[in-house]
């Protein structure tokens, strides 16, 4: 089936229900009597089934019977249990993104943390920190087998509610953007960089000219659980503040969103409250990434909130935004050319660089994993024994140097990740926990190693993570 009959048939099939996931209350507001901060959950990993339209149910690995999974909402500093069954023949683990939390308990083989054994159980018990949009998925290795780890269903949004503060939105809604069917392919497309005319400090004189080895690409998109045209769009009223919370949860790509006639205030990255917020025309979120934004409703019409590259949008990467009274044909128009850059939302620098450096230089092995890339760090292999000591309480900088061809959105866990520099610019108070770093491009960010015992860091792209692209840094 071709991208653009797939889109044509979901399209014209009758609404399914409401997208999994979308919620009426945010972190930002008190929560609905049905939506309220607990403290003990249960994640039930099983064997589902997701209809992305009525023509085209897939088969995966999801929790609680869903995928995304079912939101998580907690209250910052106050203990929760989270009981992970494991329904399927192999070890589970379960990360929880962007949580301060200790090792044992983060949901990483390579930390430490216990597996979920097949047909057992595992009890998480944690303090969640830092409030914010944060969200948990499988963290298992998939290798060649394209029906493990993330590939599959296993994630979902994991709200942490901090002080009180009521903000101001009419609406909320939680969008996850999603892949399926994932292939190999030396031919993959490539929507790395939404401005490939970018800086490259990076880039080498003389280019390897080896064959490169087999990608994993997929044809086959959604919006949480349903394919454009497939569920019900998300209807809103003229002057209304809508509150998204975008995430990118595939296993493959950088994603772009964009809106027609709209425009998007960014308000968080990764769920931290930026220090600037700015308008943007379109998003770009790496794996692993989430962005909170609030759009002005003022364009009255139907429009498709989707993915600006034609082959992802009519794949399936889109909702519709439907106004009152408007039925009609949902409209798309291309956004106005633009930069994705980080540095807007933050401010100038005005603390002195820490005196503690390290840097990470990426390369790409064409071919190094039999008929796979494989990556290395520092010219090395996992794990970098002694070679990342970390000195607790101290501020360091991380310097990325990036000298492949791909963006690649690079996740520290357990810490929180102050960009310093990226694209050329220096900036201070955008926080993180991913960051894409651009082809051939460079970047720094400031952290404090205050979460002791073993962190993993790793290119949040699922193959890229599985044949070498991380490192294990300890505390001295």
């Amino acid at each position: 089936m071709q991208r653009r009959d797939f889109l044509k048939i979901a399209g014209l099939a009758a609404a399914s229900g409401p997208l999994v996931g979308q919620q009426p209350q945010s972190f930002l507001a008190p929560a609905a009597s049905q939506d309220i901060a607990k403290t003990d959950f249960t994640l039930r990993i099983a064997p589902i089934t997701v209809e992305l339209a009525p023509n085209r149910i897939i088969s995966t690995i999801g929790y609680n019977g869903t995928s995304p999974g079912p939101l998580l909402r907690m209250k910052e500093g106050v203990p929760v249990s989270v009981n992970v069954i494991n329904e399927t023949d192999v070890p589970e683990y379960v990360h929880f993104h962007g949580l301060l939390i200790p090792a044992g308990v983060d949901g990483s083989e390579e930390e430490g943390t216990p597996v979920v054994p097949p047909h057992g159980s595992r009890r998480y018990q944690f303090t969640p920190t830092p409030a914010g949009t944060r969200w948990y998925h499988t963290h298992t290795m998939s290798m060649d087998d394209l029906h493990r780890g993330s590939y599959t269903g296993m994630y979902g949004f994991l709200i942490v509610e901090g002080a009180n503060n009521p903000g101001r939105f009419d609406q909320e809604h939680y969008l996850a953007l999603r892949d399926w069917e994932p292939y190999f392919t030396n031919q993959a497309m490539d929507n790395d960089d939404l401005d490939p005319a970018g800086a490259q400090p990076e880039k080498p004189a003389v280019m390897d000219t080896r064959q490169p080895g087999m990608e994993v690409a997929s044809d086959i998109f959604s919006v949480n659980d349903k394919a454009l045209g497939a569920g019900e769009p998300i209807r809103v009223k003229p002057g209304e503040r809508v509150l998204f919370h975008f995430l990118n949860a595939s296993a493959i790509e950088n994603r772009h969103l964009a809106l027609p006639g709209h425009k998007f205030t960014v308000i968080a990255l990764d769920g931290n409250p930026v220090p600037t917020p700015a308008t943007v025309d379109v998003l770009m979120l790496g794996p692993g990434e989430r962005i909170d934004a609030i759009v002005e409703m003022n364009q009255p019409g139907v429009w498709i909130l989707g993915a600006p590259e034609d082959p992802v949008r009519e794949g399936g990467l889109g909702v519709v935004i439907e106004y009152a009274n408007q039925h009609r044909t949902p409209q798309w128009t291309a956004p106005p050319t633009s930069a994705w850059n980080y540095t807007i939302f933050g401010k100038p620098a005005s603390q002195p660089a820490p005196t503690e450096k390290l840097d990470m230089l990426f390369e790409k092995v064409p071919r190094g994993a039999g008929k796979f890339n494989s990556f290395t760090v520092n010219g090395k292999e996992y794990p970098h024994d002694q070679e990342f000591l970390l000195k607790q309480g101290t501020r360091y900088r991380l310097t990325f140097h990036n000298r492949t061809d791909d963006a690649h959105p690079l996740h520290l866990h357990r810490h929180q990740l102050e960009i310093a520099e990226i694209y050329g610019k220096a900036t201070s108070g955008v926080i993180k926990d991913t960051v894409v770093v651009p082809t051939y491009g460079r970047a720094s960010v400031d952290f404090t190693a205050d979460q002791p015992g073993p962190t993993l860091f790793h290119c949040h792209i699922q193959m890229h993570m599985d044949y070498g692209f991380k490192a294990l840094l300890r505390y001295s």
